[in-house]
């Protein structure tokens, strides 16, 4: 049996401009060099090293990342242009090595330095949710899933499996679809299950659309799973459905 998450409306990522590489591994002509670069960063670096980051600005926290990439070049234009495309931080931290790959400006090491810090940041969020009991760490799981899916332009259909103490084991991708629908095989996410020795589940997918109330196929979907496990012994603690603004439980809304 194929089950499918909900059909959402599209939320569409900004369009972005295609140029041609430069030779020094950026892209296009937008970013020059100017002879103050060196000493700005400088304070940039002193700043943060005196204060941390919360007192600056994204473009600024950008801005200096960028130049560790791209150091003979002023990267403050291209740091407030990156946001203006994508609309904030997070969501250009999510945006793939291809979507970025669009942007005139960035080249493969500007494109690298991003996504290291996405990396960096969903494996300090995700160990915060390790070797404890989902329901005492359940905002520490909930604060990793939303980071890690609740900008992606496709629908994900993620399976936390937990042990026998409730506390994760595993985080697999299980599906992946299309803007507005990812494909949930219940009998797979079972046999999965039984191979990492799992007595529980935590089933979440995100709803690109941002809106993460479930739909009839949603909880066609879950009630699937929850079928297949029962006399497995396997149980369904919760089904997460993820968006920009939030999340929601479907167990707390009584659906489950």
């Amino acid at each position: 049996m194929v089950s499918r998450c909900c059909r959402c409306p599209p939320r569409l990522r900004p369009k972005h401009v295609s140029s041609q590489t430069a030779n020094d591994g950026s892209r296009g002509q937008e970013v020059s060099d100017e002879g103050g670069d060196a000493g700005h960063r400088q304070r940039l670096r002193a700043r943060l090293l005196a204060g941390g980051g919360a007192a600056f600005h994204d473009y600024e926290l950008l801005e200096y990342l960028l130049g560790l990439a791209i150091p003979r070049r002023d990267t403050k234009p291209l740091a407030k242009r990156l946001l203006a495309e994508f609309g904030s931080l997070p969501v250009l931290l999510a945006a793939t090595p291809a979507e970025l790959a669009r942007i005139e400006g960035l080249g493969e090491g500007a494109i690298a330095a991003i996504k290291f810090v996405e990396a960096a940041s969903l494996r300090s969020l995700r160990t915060a949710a390790l070797d404890r009991p989902v329901l005492s760490g359940w905002q520490a799981l909930t604060d990793y899933l939303h980071a890690a899916m609740a900008h992606r332009v496709t629908e994900e259909f993620r399976v936390i499996f937990l042990n026998n103490r409730s506390v994760m084991i595993r985080d697999e991708a299980m599906g992946e679809g299309t803007i507005n629908q990812a494909p949930v095989y219940p009998r797979e996410i079972v046999k999965r299950a039984l191979e990492l020795g799992a007595s529980g589940m935590v089933l979440v997918h995100n709803h690109p659309s941002g809106d993460p109330q479930p739909s009839r196929d949603d909880i066609v979907m879950t009630k699937a799973v929850i079928e297949a496990g029962r006399h497995l012994g396997l149980s369904v603690h919760d089904h997460v459905i993820i968006g920009v603004g939030g999340h929601v439980s479907m167990r707390a809304q009584g659906l489950i």
